[in-house]
């Protein structure tokens, strides 16, 4: 049975849409309208996006900044987008709906065979996504450190999926070169030199978050909670660059889907 965060978190985000306290005498008060930003985000894909718990960062971040940015994520060690089709619990999940986006990853799938993969079942998500009210989203990832010649076939390939079915593009690996262009000593690449460090997952984060949000990643903590108690310390002034980077790399990408 995969790892699935899905129900601790939408128990989480049940509480959070409830009425008032039960056992309130009284009318009930009066519920705030919600955020024009509330977004509640669902992720499927692998252990890149359950390092560090991606997620809950995102989340986190948002609160920080005063955004309602609900996640939850169905992930796999090692799964392909295909492999969360036939194993059923990513479609249950989006089916429940309340999402405004689901964000798929795979693997690198630089390779031409893996990239037709890739675009194939990002055709065949977008369509039940978009049947259950929600945004298709493509989290580009990167490929592992002795393979970094292949970063722009990444890129490419989440780029053309993204195009294909009119998704959002959250170029992560596009923010890495950025980074590392700024800082070459950035240590982005976890310890297996494919998983992300916490700074990687952080920037990741920044990028996922400008992008949903439609907010600048910018003023954001470099010390916080996620919302399973773990904490988040990144050091402060790599944590200004990262959002820099991030806001760049935002920006540029919603220049270029005009």
């Amino acid at each position: 049975m995969p790892p699935i965060r899905f129900a601790l978190l939408v128990a989480s985000v049940v509480a959070a849409c409830s009425g008032s306290p039960s056992g309130a005498t009284g009318a009930p008060e009066e519920e705030p309208p919600p955020s024009p930003l509330a977004a509640d985000v669902l992720f499927i894909g692998n252990s890149l996006t359950a390092a560090n718990d991606l997620p809950g960062m995102v989340q986190s971040l948002a609160e920080s900044a005063g955004t309602r940015l609900t996640t939850a994520a169905v992930t796999r060690g090692g799964a392909a987008l295909e492999d969360h089709w036939t194993d059923g619990a990513a479609l249950e999940a989006i089916d429940r709906g309340g999402w405004r986006f689901v964000v798929l990853q795979q693997g690198p799938s630089s390779l031409p065979e893996s990239r037709a993969n890739l675009r194939d079942w990002t055709r065949r998500f977008a369509a039940r996504i978009r049947a259950a009210g929600a945004e298709p989203s493509l989290y580009a990832v990167w490929p592992p450190k002795d393979r970094t010649a292949f970063f722009e076939d990444v890129i490419e390939s989440y780029r053309l999926a993204a195009e294909d079915v009119r998704g959002v593009l959250l170029p992560v690996g596009q923010a890495w070169l950025d980074a590392w262009s700024r800082d070459a000593d950035l240590p982005l690449y976890g310890p297996d030199d494919f998983h992300p460090s916490v700074e990687g997952s952080y920037l990741a984060a920044l990028v996922i978050y400008g992008r949903l949000s439609g907010r600048p990643p910018v003023g954001l903590p470099a010390r916080f909670a996620l919302p399973t108690g773990g904490l988040v310390e990144i050091a402060p002034r790599t944590a200004v660059l990262l959002q820099e980077t991030a806001a760049h790399v935002v920006t540029d990408t919603l220049k270029s889907a005009k």
